[in-house]
């Protein structure tokens, strides 16, 4: 499937990389297909491409690269919009945000996608440990990118 993006041109997709979000994502309940592409070869981040908005976007990445012991409670009825069993048939992702110098999570909004079925779901986290700018990792500046080459 090609798809049209503004960051990237036309760019073919794998159709195992769609995933349906029926309800949306928070601040775009209308945009409910999504594709996952990969940011780079290795890379933990991926950017998660509207299929039919070529200017909408986001930078997510699995939370746990950045936080062991997070977890996300799913109830049972969430399960079934996901068409998933168990927690174990599910893959977490979380919005990244740059701020500054910083890579911000946000760990109280994450995505949660059946990883057979490609249905995902945000969710909404009332758990205080967690944040919307959950800091990742400090980008480097250019300048210090031009030192190193």
């Amino acid at each position: 499937m090609i798809i049209e993006t503004s960051r990237f041109g036309q760019i073919e997709i794998d159709e195992q990389r769609l995933i349906e979000f029926q309800s949306g994502i928070l601040g775009f309940p209308n945009n409910t297909h999504y594709a996952l592409v990969q940011a780079g070869e290795g890379s933990g981040f991926y950017w998660l491409q509207a299929v039919d908005r070529p200017d909408l976007a986001f930078v997510v990445c699995d939370p746990r690269l950045f936080v062991s012991d997070y977890t996300v409670p799913i109830r049972s009825d969430e399960l079934t919009e996901l068409g998933v069993e168990t927690p174990k048939d599910a893959q977490v992702f979380i919005i990244v945000n740059k701020v500054e110098d910083l890579l911000m999570g946000n760990l109280q909004g994450p995505l949660v996608v059946g990883v057979e079925t490609r249905r995902g779901r945000q969710l909404v986290l009332t758990d205080r440990r967690y944040s919307t700018r959950h800091p990742l990792m400090r980008v480097p500046g250019r300048e210090a990118l031009s030192k190193t080459g």
